[in-house]
């Protein structure tokens, strides 16, 4: 039988990962760079990925524990993966701004807790 709390970890520090290679990405750039970087756009889409299908396999248990709105998390990845057609370039950009400081925050709370 699989370890979930092991299992969960693991998808954490792939959370974490990709939230940290976002920031690399997009560390020095403004929204205008963001949008115009077929590059970068499609890297900081891909991590996005990582994280929406991390969220997937983290025991719900375990989600539960925390007030974040995971059901975002996987819509959003949906969107990339299915929807890429409406993908809004400038709406990622306020993602990454505004929403994913706050899931880096949550995501190393959860390792650190899970890891205690």
């Amino acid at each position: 039988m699989r370890d979930k709390r092991k299992d969960s970890i693991e998808r954490l520090l792939h959370m974490r990962n990709a939230i940290e290679r976002i920031e690399t990405f997009t560390g020095d750039i403004d929204m205008k760079s963001f949008v115009k970087d077929d590059l970068v756009t499609s890297a900081v889409l891909f991590q996005f990925s990582v994280i929406g299908e991390a969220v997937v396999h983290i025991d719900e248990m375990i989600l539960e524990k925390y007030d974040y709105p995971w059901y975002k998390v996987r819509a959003f990845r949906n969107l990339i993966s299915h929807e890429y057609f409406n993908v809004k370039l400038e709406a990622v950009w306020s993602i990454i701004e505004k929403d994913l400081p706050e899931l880096k925050v949550v995501v190393n709370k959860m390792t650190e807790d899970l890891k205690s």
